[in-house]
């Protein structure tokens, strides 16, 4: 067999690009990040904010100016946006749509005509071709109203059939494909399995190639397919046969574009869910479904990598409509802490109802500042976005749920009751409570805030694992060792002593405005960093990848600098732009405080914790030790996993 090649040209998967050391994995662990490592984007000459700040570089040139749209283009979207928000408004109630678990047929068809199943598709292929930017503020309106309408839309545009096909498909698949969504059909994505979940190494379902080459015969079960029971085109994610790379076998994960009116495609159930009951999300199987060789996407064996490239766009919409839900709780929470009146005093009056209003407002406006500026630099396509794309969506998600919880307990009962029960007693229907079931998801798909915190650990060491990967892997021999060991030693001690003297204490960083201090404080907060990062990675080494809490309290702090500098960022744009109205400044000044409050809550974490003690009890609960605490109570699904284990 011919050696694998990755899209850039290096080979795949060979002993020497394997940074990380799989000597004292077994057999799946060992798979599992082999498939993953493979499917990793190749560092590229393309600048990433993020990345330098975990390195103790600080570029604040990469973010301001603020882009912001011209006339024309935010026009383009700003039309869009009306009409649609008009007719939602009128004609779609997402209470009923929450209830019934149906988005009228009608409301559809009406988002047919408009083109909104085609936003993003170019106008070559019947496509609107919006930006980034506009087609994430119609994303941003959509979620303020209607979770479930946000989710039909979003997956079938931004992870589902489109996305993909624009970025990687032949000029024969779009020309075949992409003009059919400006006629309403609908697309999906399937990756996830009953079994395995999104594991890539465990993947069961298959697609063997049939005699003559032509075909693939795909089979399979596949879950949480969001659209899956409605769709017409799907991307399904199935194991190719396996190919020889340097004398040891590759698991290939393939992507194929399937038409569900193929014979052998079934939809063996609806999912019913806590919230977004609206959505088409289902059970799917395959049985021998005849797919033509001709709709593979990329390539045999880069479906993962496809995946993880569609998603590093794809995932920006939901940091987008995370900031719409943030929206409307704002408007939600002003309007009700000025009306409502509590012990002498309308409720947004008394401390405890300022400190979560002001919240509310500084973290939208943060929100917001982080959504925009990576939508623009996906549509200005000169910046590496993954590690930006995953903090988006890590954080907004994350700061939506607690949006969401601090307006609920704002508005007590009234945040707890339905918003058709609030009508029905005359009183104005909010949907505080739909908003906290639909909002909820958001730290689950496209990524759980836990693994978000593990794909950007990957990321942000990937530079230490260029340099010392040699000396930190155990299998190698001691001369190599040595060798890595003096590249080490010249490299770090340069690096290092910079990340504890540096002019970042005479920086002025004039950039910054009125906001400069804290510019310079995500200087110096980037250099801390650096150096932590270095200092665990010395003191685990191979094993830091699994202290995921340590892990985690690290990229919440590189995640709350980017939102701080991009926040400021932001804040000195808007009052470039309008220089009588000092509120953004004020927002964005208490963003920051309460961000790094955050930060050194995490700094603390580090070092006072109850790690240790907990995953030794973990150990002892799931050895059923603790089961006596268990008494008393109706066991829920007795026998669920017993046959299993």
């Amino acid at each position: 067999m011919k050696d694998i090649k990755e899209v850039d040209g290096r080979e795949s998967g060979s002993d020497e690009e394997m940074l990380i050391d799989t000597s004292r994995m077994n057999r799946q662990q060992r798979e599992a990040l082999e498939v993953a490592e493979s499917a990793r984007e190749a560092k590229g000459e393309k600048p990433s904010f993020a990345s330098k700040l975990f390195m103790g570089e600080f570029e604040p040139e990469l973010l301001t100016p603020f882009p912001f749209q011209d006339d024309l283009e935010r026009e383009k979207g700003s039309q869009l946006v009306r009409k649609l928000a008009d007719y939602l408004v009128d004609r779609l109630d997402p209470e009923e749509v929450d209830e019934t678990r149906t988005i009228p047929p009608e409301v559809i068809e009406e988002m047919v005509r408009l083109g909104v199943f085609a936003m993003k598709i170019p106008e070559k292929y019947d496509g609107l071709g919006l930006s980034q930017v506009n087609y994430n503020r119609v994303m941003m309106m959509i979620a303020s109203h209607c979770g479930s309408t946000a989710v039909l839309v979003s997956a079938h545009q931004s992870i589902g059939v489109p996305q993909p096909l624009k970025l990687f498909g032949t000029e024969a698949q779009k020309r075949k494909y992409l003009p059919l969504f400006r006629k309403g059909a609908i697309s999906a994505f399937a990756l996830t399995e009953p079994d395995v979940g999104s594991d890539p190494a465990q993947m069961s379902t298959v697609a063997e190639p049939t005699e003559d080459g032509e075909h693939f015969l795909l089979s399979g079960t596949k879950l949480w397919c969001t659209n899956g029971t409605i769709a017409d085109v799907i991307v399904v994610m199935a194991q190719t046969p396996s190919k020889t790379v340097r004398g040891k076998e590759r698991k290939q994960i393939t992507a194929f574009i399937v038409e569900t009116k193929w014979a052998g495609v079934e939809v063996m159930h609806r999912c019913d869910f806590m919230g977004i009951r609206g959505i088409q999300n289902g059970l799917l199987r395959f049985d021998k479904v005849k797919v033509p060789r001709e709709n593979i996407l990329l390539g045999e064996g880069k479906g993962l990598k496809l995946a993880l490239v569609t998603l590093n766009t794809g995932r920006l919409t939901l940091p987008a409509a995370c900031t719409g839900m943030a929206k409307q709780c704002l408007s939600i929470a002003r309007r009700w802490g000025k009306h409502r009146k509590q012990w002498g005093s309308a409720v947004g009056m008394h401390e405890a109802g300022r400190t979560k209003i002001a919240s509310i407002a500084a973290n939208t406006l943060a929100m917001e500042a982080i959504t925009l500026l990576t939508s623009h630099w996906a549509d200005q396509g000169d910046k590496d976005i993954r590690i930006e794309a995953a903090m988006a969506k890590l954080f907004c998600s994350e700061m939506a749920w607690k949006i969401v919880d601090d307006t609920m307990q704002l508005r007590g009962g009234r945040g707890y009751e339905k918003a058709s029960s609030l009508r029905a007693r005359g009183e104005p229907g909010f949907p505080v409570e739909r908003m906290m079931r639909e909002c909820r998801i958001n730290r689950i798909i496209e990524g759980t805030t836990e693994v978000m915190k593990l794909f950007l650990a990957r990321e942000a060491m990937d530079p230490h694992l260029r340099v010392a990967a040699g000396l930190l892997k155990h299998h190698v021999p001691i001369s190599e060792k040595f060798r890595a060991g003096v590249g080490v030693a010249a490299y770090y001690s340069g690096w290092y002593p910079r990340q504890w003297v540096n002019g970042s204490v005479w920086h002025s960083h004039q950039e910054g405005g009125d906001l400069a201090s804290e510019f310079r404080y995500v200087e110096a907060a980037a250099h801390r960093l650096a150096r932590t990062i270095f200092h665990f990675m010395g003191l685990y080494q191979d094993r830091l990848e699994k202290r995921q809490n340590i892990l985690g309290h690290l990229m919440e702090i590189g995640t709350e600098l980017f939102a701080i500098a991009t926040t400021c960022s932001y804040a000195n744009g808007l009052l470039e732009r309008h220089p009588t109205d000092k509120s953004p400044m004020d927002l964005a000044k208490l963003f920051a405080r309460q961000s790094r409050l955050r930060i050194e809550e995490h700094y603390r974490g580090l070092k006072r914790n109850a790690d240790r003690s907990g995953n030794a009890l973990a150990k002892r609960v799931l050895e059923d030790e603790f089961t006596w605490l268990e008494d008393g109570i109706v066991e829920s699904e007795p026998n669920a996993y017993r046959d299993r284990c």
